[in-house]
């Protein structure tokens, strides 16, 4: 868990000394993917993602270890892991952004706040640009967030055999909620 954070900290480039106040982290942050086909469909989760939000220069990151989804057949999983996205090779994914309409937001003031998020995703080896919408809710100093997008996996490299190509999506959504707490 501390590697995670210092992971994160680090693809931000932050500072966690005078800026302290104006961090948030999140460990056990949630990740589901969904695939809806008219054969089959898939769901993976996962409650290892960790995250930072820093309101000082207005940056996003997660970091996701992929072999921590769990899906409900073994097999899925393990094709997942060995077949799809190689996690051996490429044990994670990443996001690094902001929040592109953070002069409509008040992060210190108790409310829900609609956002457009946009950044980097770094899976599969590959990195690509995205945008989404997001929601934040304030609660008593604590931020919590979610966002759904969509991610093809051709876009990212990922080979799916045409055995089971009917079988999964060419958009795979993908729903990430995070609990924000000051970094104390």
């Amino acid at each position: 868990m501390t590697q995670r954070l210092i992971t994160l900290g680090l693809l931000l480039g932050l500072t966690f000394s005078a800026t302290a106040q104006k961090i948030f982290i999140a460990t056990g942050g949630k990740a589901h993917l969904f695939s809806a086909t008219p054969i089959e469909n898939i769901e993976a989760v996962t409650s290892s993602m960790s995250s930072v939000l820093n309101t000082s220069n207005n940056t996003l990151a997660f970091s996701v270890p992929m072999r921590t989804f769990k899906f409900e057949k073994s097999l899925m999983e393990e094709h997942f892991n060995e077949n799809y996205m190689e996690s051996n090779t490429y044990p994670k994914a990443d996001f690094k952004g902001k929040i592109d309409n953070i002069a409509a937001i008040d992060l210190t003031k108790d409310g829900t706040y609609q956002a457009k998020i946009s950044g980097s995703l770094t899976m599969h080896g590959v990195t690509r640009a995205i945008t989404a919408d997001a929601q934040f809710v304030v609660a008593g100093g604590k931020i919590n967030g979610e966002s759904v997008f969509n991610v093809n996996p051709k876009d990212y490299n990922i080979a799916i055999p045409s055995a089971v190509v009917d079988k999964i999506s060419e958009n795979i959504a993908v729903t990430v909620k995070v609990n924000l707490d000051k970094m104390q």
